[in-house]
C-alpha cells in the first residue's frame, strides 16, 4: 500500500503539470493523471497531454487508456487508479483539474457500479428534463435536492441507477476514505486568463485544427468528445460556422469560464494548501510543505494555508 498520496489540483493552466514533474523527480515516484479527457487516445493537443520528453522523464499513468469512441466511467477510473496505488509503496502524485476524479480517489467516493445504458438514456432524454426531474423528485428526493433542475446529465444518471438497481442513487453514494494520508496542494493566481490565452495560442500553433480535423475524419464530427472544450469550437470553424480567430477567442472565453467553475469546486475543500502559481519560490515552498507533512504522525493532515 502507498505511504501516502499527494494531490496537485487547481484550475486549468495554473502550472500543475510543471510542478508535478519537479516534485515527482525529487520523490522518485509516478504521476497519476486526474484529467477526464487525457484518458482518451488521440486527444493530445486539445487536452494538453504531457510531451514525449515529459513522459520519458517521469512515469505517467491513466493517460491514453481508452479509445475515443468508448466511455470511461468514473467507476472505471477509480478502479484503475486504486489498482495502481495498491501496488505502490511510495508517494505517488495525483495531478489534474477534474474534481470528481480527485474526489473519487482521495476521498474514496462510493460509486454505483452501473455502466451507461444508452437505450434507457435515450428514452429519458426524449422525455425531456421537464418530465425527468419531477420523476427523480418522486423516486429519489435526496438526490434531486442536490441536483439543479436544469442539470439533465446528473438527472438522467440518477434515474438510470434507480431503474437498473431498483435503489435510489442517494442510498448508494457516500465516501470510504483511503487508509493512507493525503496531502492536497492547490495552485491558483490572478493572472490566469493571460495564461489561458497563452496556452490556447500554443495549442493552435501546435496543430489543434489538424488534430480536430483528423478526429472528425476518422470518427465523425458527432463524436461526443468533439463537443468538449477546445474541440467543439474548432468544429464550429471547420464546419463553416465561425472564423478561426473567433474560434480561438471562444476557446479562451469558455476555458476561463471553466476555470472559474474549477476554482469554486476546489476552494470548497478546506484541506487544500494553496500556493500562488506565479511565485518564484513555488517549488521550494511546496517542497517545504511536503517535507513537513511527511514528518507528521500517520493520519495527520496539517492545517491548510
Amino acid at each position: 500500500m502507498v505511504a501516502g498520496l499527494i494531490v496537485i489540483c487547481g484550475p486549468t493552466a495554473t502550472g500543475k503539470s510543471r510542478l508535478a514533474l519537479d516534485l515527482a523527480t525529487r520523490l522518485d515516484t509516478i504521476i497519476l493523471s486526474a484529467d477526464s479527457r487525457q484518458v482518451y487516445r488521440e486527444l493530445d493537443i486539445g487536452t494538453a497531454k504531457p510531451t514525449a520528453a515529459e513522459l520519458a522523464a517521469v512515469p505517467h499513468r491513466l493517460i491514453d487508456i481508452c479509445e475515443p469512441t468508448a466511455t470511461l466511467t468514473l467507476a472505471d477510473y477509480q478502479s484503475r487508479a486504486q489498482g495502481i496505488l495498491a501496488q505502490r509503496d511510495d508517494l505517488p502524485l495525483l495531478v489534474g483539474g477534474t474534481g470528481l476524479y480527485i474526489k473519487a480517489i482521495a476521498q474514496g467516493l462510493k460509486i454505483p457500479r452501473v455502466p451507461p445504458q444508452p437505450e434507457l438514456r435515450g428514452q429519458l432524454a426524449a422525455l425531456g428534463q421537464g418530465y425527468c426531474y419531477p420523476m427523480l423528485q418522486q423516486v429519489d428526493p435526496m438526490a434531486s435536492a442536490k441536483i439543479h433542475p436544469n442539470d439533465s446529465t446528473r438527472t438522467i444518471r440518477a434515474l438510470e441507477v434507480f431503474y437498473v438497481t431498483g435503489r435510489p442513487i442517494s442510498e448508494q453514494q457516500g465516501e470510504c476514505p483511503p487508509p493512507y494520508p493525503v496531502l492536497y496542494v492547490g495552485l491558483d493566481g490572478a493572472g490566469l486568463k493571460a495564461r489561458i490565452a497563452e496556452r490556447v495560442g500554443a495549442m493552435m500553433a501546435a496543430g489543434l485544427v489538424a488534430e480536430v480535423q483528423g478526429l472528425g475524419d476518422r470518427y465523425g464530427f458527432d463524436l461526443p468528445l468533439l463537443k468538449t472544450l477546445g474541440y467543439g469550437e474548432i468544429c464550429q470553424y471547420l464546419q463553416g460556422g465561425i472564423s478561426l480567430e473567433a474560434a480561438q477567442d471562444l476557446i479562451i472565453r469558455n476555458t476561463a469560464q471553466f476555470a472559474k467553475r474549477q476554482r469554486t469546486w476546489f476552494r470548497a475543500n478546506p484541506q487544500i494548501h494553496w500556493f500562488e502559481m506565479e511565485a518564484e519560490d513555488l517549488g521550494a515552498r511546496v517542497w517545504e510543505t511536503v517535507t513537513e507533512w511527511r514528518s507528521l504522525p500517520l493520519g495527520a493532515t496539517g492545517d491548510s494555508e
